[in-house]
């Protein structure tokens, strides 16, 4: 089967240079839209990592921790409360629709935000309700992207399109973490805001030039105008063999038919616990034991970026069964977490979160990739946000527990408790069966094996 989507009828095989090239110069509609998602993703970490260095180093400086940790739940929160309503828009509406508008909503809100900032003193509820209103478009943004796939890549091209598309996140936090802290000190919030809303317009541009590849997903066209209840029940529309009716039925009997994605989902939203605070704990570090200023922010935000960016493009080459590679990545990880509360050294915190960010690529790359395939497609709308929802329960959580003990306990003493945390959920992952077989389907020997989602998005989950 040829990895390139074209007209010609021609049997041969693309020669070995075309083939070579990177996905999204072979598939320009895939390629456009991944630019967009780079610039929406860079977009709002830009603007999280921003802003909770403007709470900790100016606004709030006595209540940093607590202000930093409320302000990253509140950027978190709409992905899990909106979980239902995201899994309906997502099956009923044009993904390519969907994709432009929130990303133009994300523009106009911090449009609004920087005329704020730029006319007079920017209360600190007014970065908040800015979060909040990023946050809900991202969370449309992120699972229907995710849902997309398919719609502009062959079946051949999905694990370098998860890729790539996960690399995002990367590219979102070297890109985005590395300008935040930056552009705050320098220009202020109606500086930040402005490039947040340049960013999210050139995405929604980008993205209302490509045509998505409905007609040939006849299943996207059997959910159109039915309603998805992601706490009631999904219609699945065609099973995952290939274009029958399935019956009707709950996300939960979807899961229960899956224990092996059941239990990482379990697995990885305990470890997201620990993981997703590294937002919370990096800047207070800078602040109280570094004594940084945006810049040191900036440096350990991109080695963290950096390491996913390269883990997103490598993890399909990690050999291993799934349960191997994600203990040993939750192991290394706890691991690097570890040696910040241990050795106060910019250039030695930077490789320990060069290290994590690349446990972060690998297991976030295998596991998406796995889910593509074993998840019938009538059901990955609700899927793909419910599991954001799920991955990313514990940030809200995390965020407020670890910035309010920020504000009682070291950040040397935090960065151990995120690793000692991690290690119940390596053993955890450690003893789950080793499983890829899809519900009702044969097993997959083929197919790539699970892990943790990335992220905090930033992004539900690690990112």
């Amino acid at each position: 089967m040829t990895t390139t989507p074209t007209p010609t009828r021609t049997p041969a095989a693309p020669p070995a240079t075309g083939r070579a090239r990177p996905l999204v110069l072979r598939n320009r509609a895939f390629g456009t839209v991944w630019v967009g998602q780079v610039l929406a993703q860079a977009g709002v970490r830009m603007f999280q990592v921003g802003i909770s260095w403007w709470l900790i180093s100016e606004a709030a400086s006595g209540d940093g921790g607590l202000a930093a940790g409320l302000f990253m739940a509140v950027s978190t929160l709409p992905a899990v409360v909106l979980a239902p309503l995201v899994a309906r828009a997502i099956a009923r509406f044009a993904h390519r629709s969907l994709l432009r508008t929130t990303a133009a909503g994300a523009g106009a809100a911090s449009a609004a935000l920087a005329v704020w900032a730029g006319a007079s003193e920017l209360p600190v509820a007014a970065a908040y309700g800015a979060a909040l209103a990023l946050a809900s478009c991202q969370a449309f943004f992120d699972p229907c992207l995710t849902t997309s796939v398919p719609e502009l890549v062959d079946d051949a091209d999905i694990e370098a399109a998860t890729g790539f598309e996960l690399s995002t996140q990367s590219l979102a936090s070297l890109g985005g973490a590395l300008l935040g802290a930056l552009v705050v000190d320098a220009a202020g919030v109606a500086g930040l805001a402005a490039g947040c809303a340049a960013a999210y317009g050139t995405a929604a541009l980008l993205i209302a030039t490509v045509r998505f590849r409905t007609a040939a997903h006849p299943d996207a066209d059997a959910d159109a105008g039915v309603e998805v209840e992601v706490e009631v029940e999904v219609d699945a529309g065609v099973d995952a063999a290939g274009g029958q009716d399935a019956p009707r039925r709950t996300l939960r009997r979807l899961l229960g038919s899956m224990p092996y994605v059941r239990g990482i989902l379990l697995c990885f939203t305990a470890a997201n616990l620990f993981t997703t605070a590294v937002f919370v704990v990096m800047p207070l570090y800078t602040a109280s034991v570094l004594h940084g200023d945006g810049a040191t922010v900036a440096l350990l935000e991109a080695s963290l970026g950096a390491g996913t960016l390269v883990g997103a493009f490598t993890g399909a080459r990690v050999p291993g069964r799934p349960a191997v590679v994600g203990t040993a990545c939750l192991g290394a990880m706890a691991a690097a977490l570890a040696v910040p509360g241990l050795i106060a050294a910019r250039p030695v915190i930077a490789g320990s979160l060069l290290l994590t960010g690349w446990c972060v690529g690998v297991i976030g790359v295998r596991f998406v990739a796995l889910f593509q395939r074993l998840v019938p497609a009538a059901d990955k709308p609700a899927f793909f946000a419910v599991m954001q929802a799920v991955l990313g329960a514990t940030f809200p959580v995390a965020s407020l527990l670890f910035g309010f003990l920020g504000d009682h306990f070291s950040a040397r003493t935090l960065c151990l408790v995120q690793a000692a945390g991690l290690v119940p959920a390596a053993l955890a992952l450690a003893l789950l069966p080793g499983h890829s077989r899809p519900a009702g389907g044969p097993e997959q020997a083929g197919a790539p094996g699970p892990a943790a989602a990335p992220e905090p998005t930033p992004a539900g989950g690690v990112r």
